[in-house]
């Protein structure tokens, strides 16, 4: 670990890898800051861009987006009652409170503070967590690797916001596209129709980019970004000694909770400062203050939400299962650069899986440093309507699709999948199924088949081998525990 450690600061601090996380980190402050664009979507808008990059530099360019734009969520949700986010959803309670009483260098400070430590906390544990589950599945062959993909499969449960039919509609759909192309086994042409363009199957980037990003413009274009309030001057305290007391137990239980929810997949880091939240109150003597503007209600959504984003990081690289719909993307992106995420990336890319630890080490230290420069200029970009910033988001999403595969198809199939997304988010239908088909789908087909090689068609060697005995279990439990509280409420109804 010393050593991987040690390679990673190497590669991290190439003149290169340094300027890729300092404007990604820019553009995660951006993404997570202003209302009507997200970390997400700036991910997705990037990852084409990435694909140009060697492998080191586009993830550092990704993962520092990624936790730079949980941070910034708290920016406008502070100032505006807005939140960038949804992770700084639970951030408005006390947060806007405080500033409506004329603290609000206060309140980003105790969100900056809190940020930064819950996502030092979280880092830590991600790069100490994520080597020994890895080393665990190190035992797996085929009829694991398919239970694995199965069990992250059953995340739908968690992913689709209670609505089991419409996850498991998403996942079939996933499923579907990816099986259009070529048998990667027998070489035989699936769902092509005769089409010359869909032998090498639906890419994923205009896939991604559709449903996510193309279909997140289509909705806010319908929706109202202006915000009323001009930004004040605000003067950023982030050292506070008195405060500082009041809050370091609160934030070190909230970033302990939030990483340990951050975990488990499928529940992200929005769960974990909503629960972290709660759990203050409940701790706290001044329960019935809460909600009126106190230090303790912006750190303990803050530490937990930050520290929860760097869990989500270790099912996705000890197992190649996402913990987020966020992290869903990033394992889209490894794919891409024909990575497979999961027990061997540790074995054959140490260098990269270190550098990733360190980056994000790096950015969660690097808050406290460029929060205030940033909070500055925000004032100036918040005059851009979304009017011009809706366009401009479209034209990167075409021009980085085509640049990919050269595809006008591409580009065809990134606007199809755009007026798709649009009309299922607006049914509440939850779009990040349909990623963990079209990715998982292709791991769980294969791995399956190649078992059945191994067994000689004995369906048996999934549940007589231990481990894939229990995976299968376990994404058992996963699908029957929702449907059970379903059942229960229905009858309580």
């Amino acid at each position: 670990m010393l050593e991987g450690i040690l390679m990673g600061i190497d590669n991290l601090f190439e003149p290169l890898h340094i300027l890729i996380l300092l404007l990604a980190m820019m553009i995660g402050f951006l993404g997570g800051a202003l209302p009507g664009i997200s970390g997400t979507m700036l991910v997705i808008i990037l990852l084409p861009v990435s694909y140009g990059l060697d492998t080191i530099s586009a993830f550092i360019l990704l993962t520092t987006i990624y936790a730079a734009s949980v941070f910034s969520g708290l920016i406008s949700a502070i100032l505006f009652r807005t939140p960038g986010t949804p992770e700084a959803v639970a951030t408005v309670f006390d947060g806007y409170p405080m500033t409506e009483k004329g603290k609000p260098g206060q309140a980003l400070g105790i969100g900056i503070l809190s940020s930064a430590t819950g996502g030092v906390i979280g880092t830590l544990f991600l790069i100490f967590l994520t080597p020994i589950l890895a080393s665990f599945a190190l035992n797996f062959s085929s009829p694991e690797y398919f239970a694995l993909a199965i069990l992250g499969l059953t995340v739908v449960a968690s992913l689709s916001s209670g609505n089991l039919i419409q996850g498991f509609i998403g996942v079939g759909l996933g499923l579907f596209v990816a099986t259009i192309g070529m048998d990667p086994l027998s070489g035989t042409e699936r769902f092509t129709f005769g089409t010359l363009e869909l032998i090498g199957g639906i890419d994923l980037i205009p896939v991604l980019i559709g449903l996510f990003a193309i279909s997140e413009v289509l909705r806010k274009s319908k929706q109202d970004h202006t915000i009323e309030k001009e930004m004040q001057k605000v003067k950023t305290k982030v050292f506070d000694s008195g405060i500082i007391n009041r809050i370091k137990n609160t934030i070190f239980r909230s970033a302990i909770l939030g990483i340990s929810i951050g975990i488990l997949p499928g529940v992200g880091a929005t769960t974990a400062a909503m629960i972290s939240y709660s759990e203050a109150a409940r701790w706290s003597k001044n329960k019935d203050e809460f909600g009126t503007g106190i230090p303790e209600g912006i750190a303990a959504p803050e530490a937990a939400n930050n520290a929860g984003a760097m869990g989500a990081m270790v099912p996705l690289l000890a197992l190649g299962i996402p913990g987020s719909a966020t992290t869903a993307v990033i394992l889209g992106a490894f794919v891409l650069h024909g990575l497979q995420p999961g027990p061997m990336l540790m074995t054959d890319e140490p260098g990269l899986v270190y550098t990733i630890f360190i980056s994000l080490l790096a950015v969660n230290i690097l808050i406290i440093v460029f929060a205030n420069p940033f909070i500055r200029m925000f004032s100036k970009i918040m005059k851009v309507p979304y009017s011009a910033l809706g366009p401009a988001i479209i034209i990167f999403c075409i021009i980085g699709t085509f640049a990919v595969r050269n595809s006008v198809f591409d580009i065809w199939v990134m606007l199809i999948f755009g007026i798709i997304g649009y009309y299922l988010d607006r049914m509440k239908f939850p779009l990040a199924t349909i990623i963990l088909g079209v990715v998982l789908g292709p791991i769980a087909e294969e791995e399956f088949r190649r078992a059945l090689q191994m067994s000689q068609g004995d369906i048996s060697i999934f549940f007589t081998r231990p481990i894939s005995g229990v995976l299968l279990g376990l994404a058992l439990l996963a699908f029957i525990i929702p449907l059970v509280n379903r059942i229960k409420k229905y009858k309580k109804a």
